[in-house]
């Protein structure tokens, strides 16, 4: 059973930054490309950030506009976001997913493994 932990959220004025991390148990962490994906209230989730397997490709959505980094650790199991110049429109609940052998995919369908997520509120 894979389970993926979310934490780094919180509340945060405009211009303000957050890291987020998600931890992986009871997986192969080095098979899964893995994402970030967002949903705000009354909206559809959304991409937000991926990257492969071994950490040497990733993909963003166009509103980070380089305000965000996405990396990982495969030794410890962990996927980081690393939010920058955060705006109010940012707020919403941030999830990672695993993609088992994948390719770092910006489609939800995609992904076979769910985090619960993190609450990300802009506090201004």
């Amino acid at each position: 059973q894979v389970e993926l932990v979310e934490s780094g959220g919180g509340l945060v004025q405009a211009g303000g930054s957050l890291r987020l991390s998600c931890v992986a148990r009871g997986a192969t962490f080095i098979r899964y490309a893995m994402g970030w994906f967002r949903q705000a209230p009354g909206k559809e989730r959304e991409f937000v950030a991926s990257i492969e397997k071994n950490g040497d490709s990733t993909r963003y959505a166009d509103f980070v506009k380089d305000r965000f980094t996405i990396s990982r650790d495969n030794a410890k199991n962990t996927v980081l976001l690393q939010m920058n110049s955060l705006e109010p429109e940012d707020t919403a609940v941030y999830s990672c997913a695993g993609e088992i052998e994948g390719s770092s995919s910006s489609r939800t369908l995609d992904y076979d493994f769910w985090g619960q997520g993190t609450q990300v509120t802009d506090s201004s």
